[in-house]
């Protein structure tokens, strides 16, 4: 579930990015399609890999980062968990229309092992990997898997994208006060009597 707090200052924004030991619904990898469970401490161990994590809208766009300090993301023992404040007006008027439709993070050089099973879709297990993004899915729906290749520093890796598609619950704590001005009014009035 995706928590998300509407304040003066931005929207506050924390939920649980994936569960790892859970298995996927089924995903095309490169190795085809499978069923995926990322094996606990993987996400803390590609956390461990980089010097920042950035946030972006629909893998599209950076709002947040942990360099920046309005991005934390750490494995706990439910899960990958993220928190941040966000300042973009487009995320923060998705968020208060409703439009949030949960996470989503990239996984590069992935570690895997496959296992056949009888009569059902192999088995991928997720051992390690490196991540360099989460984002959040406003205007694409989550759709578990898809697999893109990106050209970096001229030569082609492999990017597997996974999205969490979950509950997303809004507080907007902001709210735009009527001022009272009736006492002022009727001494206005009173005045005028005279």
């Amino acid at each position: 579930m995706v928590k998300a707090e509407i304040r003066a200052d931005g929207l506050y924004i924390a939920g649980y990015v994936n569960v790892p030991g859970r298995e996927s619904r089924p995903v095309i990898t490169p190795r085809g399609k499978v069923i995926e469970v990322i094996e606990q401490r993987a996400f803390k161990r590609a956390l461990q890999k980089v010097d920042n994590i950035d946030l972006l809208v629909d893998h599209e766009r950076k709002i947040a980062s942990t360099k920046e300090g309005n991005l934390k993301v750490w494995e706990d023992e439910i899960g990958l968990r993220a928190e941040a404040i966000i300042t973009d007006k487009e995320v923060i008027e998705g968020a208060r229309k409703g439009k949030l439709k949960g996470w989503s993070f990239n996984m590069m050089k992935v570690v895997d092992e496959l296992e056949e099973r009888a009569g059902k879709l192999p088995l991928r297990r997720v051992k390690d990997f490196v991540m360099t993004e989460i984002t959040l899915a406003l205007r694409k729906l989550p759709v578990y898997s898809a697999t893109s290749i990106e050209v970096r520093a001229e030569e082609e890796e492999e990017v597997e994208i996974r999205a969490f598609e979950s509950e997303v619950t809004v507080k907007d704590l902001v709210e735009k006060k009527r001022i009272d001005y009736s006492e002022f009014e009727n001494k206005i009035n009173k005045l005028k009597e005279r």
